[in-house]
C-alpha cells in the first residue's frame, strides 16, 4: 500500500471525517444528556462501568482521540474532565463545549499534522488521521453500551440512527397535542 500523502489527507478529512464526526458528537450530547441525574451507580454488571463512569469515559476518550491527532501522539492522561464536572447534564455540557473546541482546531490541521506517523500502545503505528476512524468506532461502540443503561435507570433512548422507540413515541404525542 502506498503511503498516504498531505492531501490525500486534507481531502479524508474534510470530505468524510469532519461531517461523520460532526454527527456523531450531536448523538453522543444526546445519551450523555439521557443518564438521569440520580443514577449515576447505575451498572448492569459487576464487571460493568457504572453510568456515570461510562459517560465521563465517552466524553474523555472522544475529546482524546482528536488532540491525539492535533497532538501527534497517542497520550491518554492528556484529557481529563474537571472534579467538579459531576451529573450527566454537566457532563454533556463539557462534552459539547470540548469537543467544539477540538473540532474547530482539527478543521485547521494541516496535511502534515494528519499523515504522522502515531503510536498506539506498541499495538501499531499509523496516520494520525487514522486515529478519527478509530476514535468514532470507539465512541460508537461505548455510546452504544450507554445507551442500553437508559431504559434501565427508567429514562428514555433517544434516536441515534433513525428513531428510537422513545423517540417515535415522542413524536406521536407532539403531533397528537398539534
Amino acid at each position: 500500500m502506498a503511503e498516504m500523502t498531505a492531501e490525500q489527507a486534507h481531502a479524508l478529512l474534510h470530505n468524510f471525517f469532519l461531517g461523520s464526526m460532526k454527527n456523531e458528537s450531536r448523538t453522543t450530547k444526546k445519551i450523555l444528556e439521557a443518564v438521569p441525574a440520580d443514577k449515576g451507580s447505575y451498572q448492569p454488571d459487576a464487571c460493568a462501568k457504572s453510568a456515570i463512569e461510562l459517560a465521563r469515559h465517552i466524553a474523555v476518550a472522544d475529546n482524546f482521540f482528536i488532540e491525539s491527532v492535533l497532538n501527534g501522539v497517542f497520550n491518554p492522561g492528556s484529557v481529563t474532565i474537571p472534579e467538579n464536572v459531576k451529573t450527566p447534564a454537566e457532563i454533556a455540557t463539557w462534552y459539547e463545549q470540548t469537543y467544539a473546541k477540538n473540532f474547530d482546531a482539527l478543521t485547521k490541521a494541516t496535511g502534515d499534522q494528519l499523515i504522522k506517523i502515531i503510536e498506539l500502545r506498541g499495538l501499531f503505528q499509523q496516520p494520525a488521521i487514522l486515529f478519527l476512524q478509530f476514535g468514532l468506532l470507539h465512541a460508537i461502540h461505548h455510546r452504544g453500551q450507554l445507551s442500553t443503561y437508559l431504559r434501565p435507570m427508567g429514562s428514555k433512548v433517544p434516536a441515534i440512527y433513525g428513531e428510537s422507540y422513545d423517540s417515535a413515541l415522542a413524536k406521536k404525542a407532539a403531533q397528537a397535542q398539534a
